[in-house]
């Protein structure tokens, strides 16, 4: 006899997870796929409970209120949390097109900056870049020879932005 607990009684019958997945259709990946209870869940057990319920002591309507709070309390909670996320995208979106805006003011200005040691440098602002999240300035620098290189300066290595650089 198969362990009890990988079993299910469906109509009477009892099978083994396997057989029951077979006979049922149930790919192997469906299975344990949603481990969390989720509002659907909640009101699903809800609802279960009160068809359920005994009729000679049926449940106590406080009991009953209080679930019904809970479930009213973990809808509005998921709905927050969505939108608190679609803000958020907002929010960085618009941070990331006013950064840019402010930068791109930068074009054709002197500004000096260093490497995070004592290494400073001076170019000229060419042009913004916003890759993978980092913002930065590309500034055209004269190499030692007399020709014009580019490189990319994060905003928090700048440390001097003008004409009297």
């Amino acid at each position: 006899m198969a362990n009890s607990l990988n079993t299910i009684t469906v109509d009477g019958k009892t099978y083994d997870l396997e057989t029951y997945k077979t006979t049922q259709g149930v790919k192997a990946s469906e299975v344990g796929k949603k481990n969390e209870l989720d509002k659907d869940a909640f009101l699903s057990l809800l609802v279960t409970q009160m068809q359920y319920q005994d009729p000679l002591s049926p449940m106590d309507n406080t009991e009953y209120l209080a679930q019904l709070a809970q479930y009213s309390s973990l809808e509005q909670m998921t709905n927050v949390a969505s939108k608190l996320g679609d803000v958020y995208s907002l929010v960085e979106n618009i941070d990331s097109s006013v950064l840019v805006g402010q930068l791109s003011s930068m074009i054709g200005k002197n500004i000096q900056w260093h490497d995070g040691s004592n290494n400073f440098y001076e170019g000229k602002v060419s042009g913004v870049s916003v890759t993978d999240g980092q913002t930065s300035v590309i500034a055209t620098v004269k190499a030692a020879d007399g020709s014009e290189m580019q490189t990319k300066v994060e905003i928090a290595n700048i440390t001097r932005v003008g004409d009297g650089v």
